[in-house]
């Protein structure tokens, strides 16, 4: 896993020193050639050691092996970025705009697949395949992936409840039965009703999948299985757009492995995508 990225997904399990410490290295990693251990503990005002010890934290034998691994990250987002916009000259006024977004959302998705086991993308898919109801909620914005891929599954045959209304849930968490799945979407993960939803249906028997940002969070912390999505951008207006797309990927891998493993699956979502068409027709 890249040194920033793991910095920003356990900041907040940090000291308070360990913490300015990744800031500063999040915010100046650029400048980082021109730092020894000695001269960022002056800057931070810290010792040394600190210093040293934070990078051993981190999985490093030292603080040049991290400053080492984090400009080779640097690097290679570089290349990756002077590559699509070389190419993007030719095709338009706006190619090279277009170019370092989607290299963006291409790094925030291999993020979001490092921070993502195998082994819990497939214990998701798994729990999908035999549950004998799939529950979907999100709210706000939340709401808009999670409506989309609760239509997916029913497209496939799975039986699924879908709640924009955080009261309805709770009254339908209560007819929750063992073997059937909450995914419960909420990028930051800190709203209380759906804790208190997510509680509510593991009483019950349920497994709860929660599907928020790498940062630790409330929710993230009651479920069964966590999916996480990793997307950051000092710009506001651009970081959530690298989240909606890293988000949408690792849903789609997920839709498509409960497609693959079942061929009657398969047979339900081409006949509802004929009859859907029948319908527009």
């Amino acid at each position: 896993m890249s040194p920033l990225l793991k910095i920003r997904a356990e900041r907040d399990q940090m000291s308070a020193i360990e913490r300015r410490i990744g800031d500063f290295l999040l915010e100046n990693a650029h400048l980082l050639r021109d730092y020894s251990s000695q001269q960022l503990a002056n800057a931070l005002g810290i010792s040394q050691s600190s210093v040293v010890k934070f990078s051993q934290k981190l999985g490093f034998k030292g603080y040049p092996d991290l400053k080492y691994s984090i400009a080779q990250d640097l690097a290679r987002d570089g290349e990756t970025t002077g590559l699509a916009v070389d190419e993007a000259r030719y095709d338009g006024p706006h190619a090279a705009l277009a170019g370092h977004l989607w290299q963006l959302k291409a790094k925030a998705e291999a993020e979001t697949r490092l921070i993502n086991p195998s082994a819990q993308i497939d214990a998701v898919a798994s729990a999908i395949q035999v549950a004998g109801k799939v529950f979907v909620i999100g709210l706000g914005e939340d709401g808009i992936p999670a409506r989309a891929f609760a239509t997916r599954l029913s497209m496939l045959g799975v039986l699924t409840v879908h709640y924009v209304d955080a009261v309805l849930m709770q009254a339908g968490a209560s007819s929750a039965a063992p073997g059937d799945v909450l995914l419960v979407f909420s990028e930051r993960g800190r709203q209380p009703v759906l804790c208190q939803i997510s509680r509510r249906f593991r009483q019950h028997g349920g497994k709860v999948v929660s599907v928020t940002r790498h940062t630790p969070n409330p929710l993230r912390a009651l479920a069964d299985v966590a999916l996480l999505v990793a997307a950051h951008d000092e710009r506001r207006h651009v970081e959530p757009l690298l989240y909606q797309s890293a988000l949408q990927h690792l849903l789609d891998l997920i839709f498509v492995m409960v497609c693959d493993a079942d061929e009657e699956r398969r047979r339900w979502f081409d006949l509802n995508a004929e009859q859907m068409h029948d319908l527009e027709d």
